[in-house]
């Protein structure tokens, strides 16, 4: 039951959680990356701009107060300080100043507004404890300070690039979502149609009219393949069912005439058996061939293996002991679940008798486990060497037991593992730890 499961510690993604993976990181990559481009390029500009208002605001200040005597200019000192938010206050020889240039930023602020106000400008960033953006400059060999908002030449603010980047990335999220699942629907339409065909049901309708030439093609030649199919599958119905006629016909003449012309009774005996044999081979084939339409329904396993049970009453033969509970229900085929029960006592019939008693014992169990039903059928026989266990349900194949005393068509647990197939289930053979062959079928526990 583990074929096709993904090695212990592998871990399996889906191909739409593959694809929107990829693009999410591709796109996150994009956003971070034009991030850093934008604060780069928006660096210079911005400590460009800061300097220049600055250097404005002193040259106006500068301006004002060039062209006053120095009783006006401390009455226009004071008129400036209260009522803007810039000030102009004297510098004082014993002024204590804290340097404004720490990092890249301010540096580059601090080298334009040298530019602009002359070399021997000074920037603080606090004087005498009082903090803020300090430029030091002079008027007739009179030094001021003229203190501005701070706010002015700070770059952009983290929270800003943070909100930005948040927006932008659950914007990437959501569009790498939708543009995986664009891509994967197509191939989830697929994956569907394939899964119907692999039941049985060959009517596909992929789309073949989307925009997307690769995908037409596709669609289009799985359509193709799905009528083909279907027109094989009928065929072959047609023909097995036309040689199961042709065949029978002479089958039924050769017994009567074996009745009417034999008179040896040992051979009309074995004549009858022959043909019984040829019979049986013919009701396989159609058995195996038969269309994979199937009806679940709930079905009492306990009744339907306690019938199937009588069809197997040579005690010198096989002897079948049941203990599946009265109330378990799966669901399924009635028709097809008897068959494989009928193939599964046949086969031990054949192949699982016990080496001292020649006869074989079989035993029917069950287990639940979550929405699932394991029924098991274990003989006591020899058992089949582990390399020829998955062998065992190819049509046509026999193990070493089987061969030489090979009576069937071979097709035994090959019509077995279709059917239990056809309803949804899995069937898996093992030997068991003490000795004989264990067949588990595994189906959907009815409600």
């Amino acid at each position: 039951m583990g074929d096709g499961l993904p090695a212990r510690g592998a871990v399996a993604l889906s191909l739409f959680w593959r694809t929107f993976f990829l693009l999410a990181v591709l796109l996150m990559g994009g956003v971070f990356a034009w991030v850093q481009t934008f604060r780069a390029l928006e660096f210079e500009p911005r400590a460009v701009q800061s300097a220049q208002q600055i250097a404005s605001l002193v040259n106006l200040s500068r301006a004002a107060l060039k062209y006053v005597d120095g009783i006006d200019r401390v009455t226009l000192v004071k008129t400036i300080s209260a009522g803007e938010a810039v000030k102009v206050l004297p510098r004082e020889p014993g002024d204590k100043w804290e340097p404004f240039e720490q990092d890249r930023f301010s540096k580059a602020i601090g080298q334009e507004l040298r530019s602009k106000l002359g070399p021997d400008t000074l920037v603080a960033s606090g004087v005498n404890g009082v903090s803020g953006l300090w430029v030091g400059f002079s008027i007739d060999r009179d030094p001021y300070w003229l203190q501005a908002d701070p706010t002015r030449v700070q770059p952009m603010a983290g929270s800003s690039v943070v909100l930005w980047v948040t927006i932008a990335l659950l914007a990437t999220v959501l569009g790498s979502a939708g543009i995986a699942r664009l891509i994967n629907q197509p191939l989830r339409d697929l994956s569907f149609a394939a899964s119907r065909i692999r039941d049985g049901e060959y009517e596909s309708q992929l789309d073949e009219n989307t925009l997307t030439s690769e995908i037409r093609q596709v669609n289009m030649g799985f359509n193709r393949m799905a009528r083909e199919l279907a027109k094989v599958e009928e065929d072959r119905a047609v023909m097995l069912a036309g040689i199961s006629h042709d065949l029978r016909t002479p089958l039924a003449r050769l017994r009567l005439e074996a009745e009417m012309s034999v008179y040896d009774e040992e051979a009309k005996r074995n004549m009858a058996l022959d043909i019984d044999q040829l019979d049986a081979i013919i009701d396989k084939f159609m058995d195996y061939a038969r269309p994979g339409e199937v009806k679940l329904v709930p079905v009492h396993v306990s009744s339907l293996v306690e019938r199937e049970m009588a069809g197997f009453r040579d005690p010198t033969q096989i002897r079948i002991a049941s203990r599946v509970a009265i109330d378990t229900k799966v669901m399924a085929d009635e028709t097809e679940l008897g068959r494989v029960f009928q193939n599964l006592f046949e086969n031990a019939r054949r192949y699982g008798r016990s080496t001292d008693t020649g006869i074989a014992r079989v035993q029917v169990t069950y287990a639940r486990t979550g929405p699932w039903v394991i029924l098991s059928v274990r003989d006591y026989g020899p058992g089949v060497a582990p390399e020829k266990l998955k062998q065992l349900t190819t049509p046509f194949f026999r193990g070493d037991a089987a061969r030489t005393a090979a009576t069937g068509a071979g097709l035994g647990l090959a019509i077995v593992e279709k059917a239990v197939q056809r309803m949804g289930g899995h069937f898996e053979l093992a030997n068991a730890l003490d000795g004989g062959l264990v067949a588990h079928v595994r189906l959907k526990k009815a409600p």
